[in-house]
């Protein structure tokens, strides 16, 4: 997955945003405003890519093990809820893509109620 795919996978996302809160280097994606993907540009364009996605904490270990190398513990995130994946290594895209949904569903279910009623008529 190059980063044009990435961006425009996350945007084509029901209310999501992106920003660079914390420096001009990462790039933020937001569903209602809360955080679901985030990747230092500088490192795509260093040839190293890699993204960090939030996790079910056991499914997040599982994924460690499994891709050994290729995900580990969420870099500058809770690693028990965050994973990095770098995406030039043995990643293809429909697995990060299953990966980018099932990030955005667990920010999605733990909205308020409000937050999710706005998502919905949205």
């Amino acid at each position: 997955m190059h980063i044009d795919e990435l961006r425009d996978y996350c945007l084509s996302k029901k209310a999501v945003t992106e920003e660079f809160p914390f420096d001009e280097v990462t790039l933020v994606f937001k569903v209602m405003g809360k955080m679901f993907c985030f990747t230092g540009l500088d490192r795509w364009e260093r040839g190293t890519p890699s993204v960090n996605l939030k996790c079910d904490p056991e499914q997040a270990m599982e994924l460690r093990e499994a891709y050994d190398g290729t995900v580990i513990g969420g870099y500058h995130s809770n690693k028990k809820h965050w994973n990095t994946i770098f995406t030039d290594r043995s990643m293809d895209t429909p697995e990060l893509k299953k990966w980018i949904d099932h990030s955005y569903d667990l920010v999605v279910k733990k909205l308020t109620r409000t937050q999710k009623e706005d998502l919905k008529n949205l």
